[in-house]
């Protein structure tokens, strides 16, 4: 077992046989698997495959119904093969398979890489750097910067979304998924939809957008922590404006100003970089304008909310059993809260 895989979780298994069968002549050793779970992660599942040859990650949607567009394997398959020639961040794609037959749902394989992923805790290896928390901060905007100057023109990317009206389109399609999936009318979320139509800025020239941008997204170069070894978990990337990102960053980054338990807590430590410290990088790297930043934090949070109670559903109509799900609920009412703060 790797250090950062598990056995696989009961209702989660693959059919090895099948799997073994189908993949005999797609990946080197696909003859003989051995197979083996990512724990991380609330949504898609994660695999690893192991053969006499070498290492595979095999990604597949979550169990049960799903929201409409969500958990798009092929999509991702499709960014990650026009990306990774440009970034080397992507990770490599190998083989997409479409038939639901073998495992019970689309899946990719991709390569394997190594490093370090921050989801919880800080891990051992990590804090062996004694400087590791202004590194990782600053290989962590670096990266996003990296990412958002890939030449979309140039390299034939702009194909990968619809750049004109992103923002606005984004905007309404979130709106749209919360009406699927609200389990509960809440007031606060009626006002904050009404901010967000009334206050649309103006997008910047578009970017490639990974779309969740987040420090246990990335996986860190194990002898130099301020590199970036891999990008990870791009099925909401597309083209369009790249402060969506830095937004989401901004939700996600905790400093110790914060409010106990509306963040996680990592980065509130001594050494990371602040929010502040983080825009200033960004803005002093791409020359961006940043002033309406807290426009795409409130639509950020907006979002996150809008993703649990996708998750939450599942679980309220008993379409999932994990109890992982069961308080999503109140997650859902502190991100609204939060937003509506901002505001």
């Amino acid at each position: 077992m790797s250090a950062d895989t598990a056995a696989v979780r009961s209702g989660e298994e693959l059919d090895r046989v099948a799997l073994t069968k189908y993949l005999e002549d797609k990946i080197e050793g696909g003859s003989s698997l051995a197979i083996e779970q990512f724990p991380g992660g609330h949504s898609n599942l994660t695999y690893l495959l192991r053969t006499p040859e070498r290492e595979y990650v095999l990604r597949r949607g979550p169990l049960g119904p799903v929201a409409p567009k969500a958990h798009d394997m092929a999509r991702e398959y499709m960014v990650l093969k026009a990306v990774h020639p440009f970034f080397d961040a992507a990770p490599e794609v190998f083989h997409l398979c479409e038939d639901t037959s073998i495992i019970g749902a689309v899946f990719f394989i991709m390569e394997r890489r190594h490093g370090i992923v921050v989801r919880d805790r800080i891990p051992p290896e990590l804090a062996a750097f004694p400087d590791y928390p202004a590194r990782v901060s600053r290989g962590f905007v670096d990266c996003l910067v990296e990412l958002h100057a890939v030449d979309i023109e140039e390299h034939g990317l702009v194909s990968l979304g619809k750049p004109a009206g992103f923002l606005e389109r984004q905007v309404r399609g979130w709106f749209e998924r919360w009406n699927r999936a609200k389990t509960e009318e809440i007031a606060l979320m009626e006002r904050l939809i009404q901010w967000l139509t009334d206050h649309l800025p103006v997008s910047p020239d578009p970017t490639l957008v990974h779309n969740d941008f987040k420090l246990d997204n990335l996986m860190l170069d194990a002898k130099d922590p301020g590199r970036i070894e891999a990008v990870l978990d791009w099925e909401m990337a597309t083209v369009g404006d790249p402060l969506v990102d830095l937004g989401l960053i901004l939700c996600y980054w905790s400093q110790p100003s914060d409010p106990g338990g509306t963040k996680a807590s990592l980065t509130s430590d001594p050494g990371w970089f602040t929010r502040n410290e983080l825009i200033g990088r960004y803005a002093e790297l791409t020359g961006r304008d940043l002033s309406l930043i807290n426009y795409y934090e409130v639509f950020a949070l907006f979002k996150l909310a809008v993703v649990l109670q996708q998750i939450y559903v599942r679980f309220h109509r008993g379409q999932t059993q994990d109890e992982r799900f069961r308080h999503f609920d109140k997650r859902v009412h502190n991100l609204i809260q939060q937003a509506v703060a901002l505001i």
